[in-house]
């Protein structure tokens, strides 16, 4: 049945977004291109008091890149993956997804321009 369907790209089970999830991704939706927030910001924007939440709804986000998880960076200021993997196939990706949004990295693959950070304050 297409409850077990799994997606082969990301290995979750494909479900409709969770009310949380759906807060999640119409919260990234309003992040724009060139600048990207952390994941405990988001975690607070939301009320939430668990950046590990938002990174295991981002985790689930079917709608990537029209929903732009690839904004969501670490409190280090490191781009930053699930499971705080540093390297990696989709740690490239969501660099090449940033720079090409304008916003760089330095070698260390630590955000060069802090006004580049968002807050909906």
């Amino acid at each position: 049945m297409l409850q077990n369907l799994r997606d082969a790209t990301l290995g979750v089970a494909a479900r409709p977004p969770t009310e949380f999830e759906a807060r999640v991704y119409a919260a990234l939706r309003e992040i724009p291109r060139g600048r990207v927030v952390t994941y405990a910001a988001l975690a607070k924007h939301l009320g939430c008091g668990s950046a590990q939440a938002v990174g295991q709804a981002l985790r689930r986000n079917p709608f990537a890149p029209e929903v732009p998880c690839h904004r969501v960076i670490s409190t280090s200021l490191r781009a930053g993956g699930y499971s705080g993997k540093r390297s990696g196939v989709r740690i490239d990706r969501k660099l090449r997804l940033l720079r090409e949004e304008g916003v760089g990295f330095s070698a260390e693959g630590v955000l060069e321009n802090r006004e580049q950070l968002w807050d909906w304050a």
